[in-house]
């Protein structure tokens, strides 16, 4: 994700040239750790965290005789993202929520004004619902203008039940009586948006501790914004020691921020991150696994929520008529258009990409940059919407004059219309040579397979693109072209 985009590239940095030593010396651990060190820093990790994590990776380092391993870099890279995990939490950390015993389980949301409190209560409730609970959402914020009225309009957009009472009404009798209506609509979880304030006063605290203490909830999450640094770590501090927090939601994680607070809130405060808020949408919401960010912050990609995404996002019998279209080699620009779709479900291209093994490497090439900045796929799928059924389905009937009406019906220009059905032409090509098992693009397909993608997940060909408008332009169409002429002259190659 773009938080540690930073800190990933500094990382694999250190690697790399720690894989270009051959055998390590001491001196090359000690002076690796030690950039390890500064890029932690530099990323906004509590100064006190950055060292001891350190140590631990050295000491572990030189207990493992790493110096005289065949492959000492991925040794040490292994060690830490071993440390990265349990600096994160562990790898059996519980990240459930309590949900135990008879309901309603209550579950009560604390945090400062503007951290995303209500947003996020409403993406709870979603996430639950999809768990197969019946939330309801309390509306117990009486100082914020318009908290009440926000709350309940996330409600109506996702169709989940909001108790709330005129205001003025006081906070802690809300919550009291919210339970007896949660009762009557047989609602499984109640969750509690208490009020936020600019910063923690005596007033705040003695609220949310009086709440808890009538209402006794199962959970108490701290809703903590991600990009405010270090005081992110103080406030779950001072929230810890007045009301015993059970876990934390860590919003705005796709944010550009440094990060380092979101690494070092675990260790500082002994809470459990249990969710992260990656997006402004009612279902970006995510369940907060150390093992898969370490992996995802040391370039290693993560694939299982990867799969996760796709199974809950994807219908797997379109995917699965798309997947046979694409086996006969009868591909077009329909099919074309609903996989890119299915994709789009998924969420933004780049945090798709992001989960894929040795992304940073792919960021960095100028093309995949501009094609992963905005949203590209809006002038691609126009540009199809603007054609005939009839041209959608057999694109080499697109003669100069109906390109002219395409590009005119689509806001775009003829020569980005002319890339897209140059390039679709290309995949295409390419497609009906992997399944009939001939030409240089089976050998790759041949080469390259490890067996069956992702589940649910529709094979999704490159995406075509175009001129100025972040679609890849022709560096795409140019790419593919010289990988076809490369695997002419050679028995072997490489991916894109």
């Amino acid at each position: 994700m773009a938080m540690f985009e930073n800190l990933s590239k500094r990382l694999e940095g250190i690697f790399n040239n720690l894989g270009g030593q051959g055998k390590l010396t001491e001196d090359d651990v000690n002076a690796a750790l030690r950039e390890v060190r500064l890029a932690l820093i530099e990323a906004d990790v509590n100064l006190k965290v950055a060292r001891q994590f350190v140590d631990r990776v050295k000491e572990k380092a030189i207990g493992a005789d790493v110096m005289g391993s065949l492959s000492p870099a991925q040794q040490v890279l292994s060690i830490v993202n071993d440390e990265l995990v349990e600096f994160l939490g562990g790898e059996g950390v519980n990240n459930k929520l309590d949900l135990n015993g008879a309901p309603p389980h209550i579950i009560m949301l604390v945090g400062l004004q503007g951290s995303g409190k209500t947003t996020s209560a409403a993406k709870l409730a979603n996430y639950l619902r999809k768990q197969g609970q019946r939330p309801m959402m309390v509306a117990a914020d009486m100082y914020r203008p318009a908290a009440v009225n926000q709350l309940k309009s996330l409600g109506r957009q996702l169709s989940i039940p909001v108790y709330s009472e005129p205001m003025g009404a006081d906070p802690v009798n809300i919550c009291v009586n919210s339970l007896d209506f949660a009762r009557e609509q047989a609602c499984s979880v109640v969750i509690l948006d208490t009020a936020g304030r600019l910063n923690i006063d005596e007033r705040m605290m003695s609220e949310v501790v009086t709440i808890r203490q009538r209402v006794r909830p199962q959970e108490i999450l701290l809703v903590a914004d991600a990009m405010t640094g270090q005081e992110a770590v103080r406030v779950a501090d001072d929230f810890n020691k007045a009301v015993s927090l059970t876990g934390m939601i860590l919003t705005k994680m796709d944010g550009d921020a440094r990060g380092g607070a979101a690494l070092s809130i675990r260790t500082v405060t002994g809470v459990p991150v249990k969710f992260m808020g990656v997006g402004e949408k009612t279902d970006a919401l995510e369940p907060f696994y150390p093992d898969r960010l370490a992996s995802r912050i040391l370039g290693m990609g993560d694939v299982i929520s990867l799969i996760e995404r796709a199974q809950e996002n994807i219908d797997e019998e379109e995917a699965l008529k798309t997947q046979q279209k694409l086996q006969q080699g009868k591909f077009d620009l329909e099919d074309f258009l609903n996989s890119m779709r299915q994709l789009k479900r998924m969420g933004p291209l780049r945090g798709v990409m992001e989960m894929l093994p040795g992304f940073n490497k792919l960021a960095a090439m100028p093309e995949m940059e501009e094609a992963l900045e905005g949203d590209q796929l809006k002038y691609v799928e126009a540009m199809i919407l603007s054609m005939t059924k009839e041209e959608r389905r057999n694109p080499d009937i697109m003669n100069g004059s109906r390109r002219k009406r395409v590009a005119r019906g689509s806001g775009t220009t003829v020569q980005e219309v002319n890339q897209l059905l140059e390039q679709f032409g290309e995949m295409r090509t390419m497609i009906r040579q992997m399944s009939t098992g001939k030409g240089p693009w089976a050998q790759m397909a041949r080469q390259y397979s490890g067996g069956g993608g992702i589940p649910g997940m529709p094979s999704m060909p490159s995406l075509p693109g175009g001129g100025n408008k972040g679609m890849g332009g022709k560096k795409t169409g140019k790419a593919v072209r010289k990988e076809k002429r490369k695997q002419k002259s050679k028995s072997r190659g490489g991916r894109r």
